[in-house]
């Protein structure tokens, strides 16, 4: 909340200056008409650090945040309670700076006779593309609080849909990570203390010892982080700025949905999170082509972005939707076979569904599968690491014990 300096007089014509915190000039100067006869104007301090407008700034909204909102919203339009109302409620109650400020503002648009899509089309930062086409139907329609209901469930599916695909990457990362922080552990640590045994017993090394004497060196000297660091940041840069042209974006997207292992999954994802919103979004009434631009920017895959694409001009030339997608080659033919049956029972919006009732069964169990596989694959890793590098310590003590023997 930013700081105000206000001026006042006292009864006997003495002025002051006040510093008061509150949203807006004249919020400031409400706050002291108890206090002193005559409030002047309020003018914001320069030199003042406003906390909560730094952490609205720096905050983002999450799809938890807007799940969170979405339900207690539709709670409370469902019971009657008017929409000003409902936005001043949840205002007070919202954890998120960015979100609450958004709300401040929408609030008052709303007051002011703005449509709640309207105002909150303003504010893309918390409120995308897809909340606002929603909300709109809603309204248009006289189903508002249904709608937010829908909206509700729609980020709650795709939440958990996220937090499954998390759970399957995170334990080969932390695993990995593990690994990485053993060897040059090993290596940094725990190798010199060999290298100066070997060094008295003056005896020819084996091949695998004097490689990972060779590392042991390398890893302890400055040279080597000097010239890995900028390396590695090096290539996370060209890395994200390859990925920010349309080839790159379009290739890495492209394998990923190839990959070994996640390939599988993230196709999965992509489906389910394209029914997900689609059918979501064709049963609250939104236009079959606005859906298309919709799930065209949600869909976090520049291949699968290119097919919806695609689609849509199919769509728009009086194609089937269940044709068009199948060109693109992303989406299986089991999903095609449901959305084709939608389409020609007319029941489009609860196949979608129910399509991705199915895939996100599917990611689920892929999740379990792939943690299954991983797991003793991570763990062979892991051993294999700390084995070969004891192994590399121990040879040429076996040697020694030869000799003597």
């Amino acid at each position: 909340m930013p700081t105000f300096i206000v001026q006042a007089k006292d009864a006997a014509g003495k002025t002051f200056k006040e510093r008061i915190k509150a949203n807006d000039a004249a919020s400031a100067r409400s706050k002291l008409f108890n206090k002193y006869p005559t409030v002047g104007d309020a003018k914001k301090d320069p030199f003042s650090l406003d906390l909560d407008e730094l952490n609205a700034k720096i905050a983002t909204v999450k799809v938890k945040d807007k799940a969170i909102f979405s339900r207690q919203f539709a709670v409370m339009v469902s019971a009657g309670v008017a929409i000003v109302r409902c936005l001043g409620i949840l205002t007070d109650q919202c954890p998120n700076p960015k979100l609450k400020k958004a709300l401040v503002a929408i609030s008052k648009d709303v007051e002011e006779g703005t449509s709640l899509s309207e105002s909150m089309r303003k504010h893309p930062d918390s409120f995308d593309q897809l909340y606002v086409s929603m909300v709109e139907a809603g309204e248009t329609g006289g189903v508002l609080d249904q709608v937010l209901d829908r909206l509700a469930i729609l980020l709650e599916n795709i939440q958990r849909l996220a937090n499954q695909v998390k759970s399957a990457m995170a334990y080969p990362v932390a695993v990995g990570s593990l690994a990485v922080i053993v060897f040059f552990a090993m290596t940094i640590f725990l190798i010199p203390i060999f290298a100066g045994i070997f060094k008295d017993l003056g005896t020819t090394l084996p091949p695998l010892t004097q490689f990972m004497l060779f590392l042991s060196s390398t890893f302890r000297s400055w040279q080597f982080w000097v010239l890995s660091v900028p390396t590695i940041v090096g290539i996370v840069t060209a890395y994200k700025l390859y990925y920010k042209t349309p080839m790159g974006r379009l290739q890495i997207d492209g394998f990923f949905l190839k990959a070994p292992l996640f390939g599988d999954l993230n196709q999965k994802t992509v489906v389910a999170r394209f029914c997900r919103i689609f059918g979501t979004l064709t049963r609250s009434g939104v236009p079959i082509l606005n859906c298309m631009d919709i799930v065209r920017d949600t869909a976090g895959n520049q291949v699968v972005a290119n097919a919806i694409d695609a689609a849509k001009s199919d769509i728009q030339q009086g194609g089937m939707l269940s044709l068009a997608l199948d060109k693109s080659g992303v989406f299986p033919q089991l999903a095609l076979q449901m959305i084709s049956v939608g389409e020609e029972t007319g029941e489009m919006d609860a196949m979608m569904l129910k399509v991705a009732d199915f895939y996100e069964d599917e990611v689920e169990q892929a999740v379990k599968a792939l943690t299954s596989l991983i797991e003793p694959i991570m763990m062979v890793g892991v051993a294999g690491i700390v084995g070969t590098i004891l192994l590399s310590m121990y040879l040429p003590m076996f040697a020694i014990f030869d000799q003597l023997g």
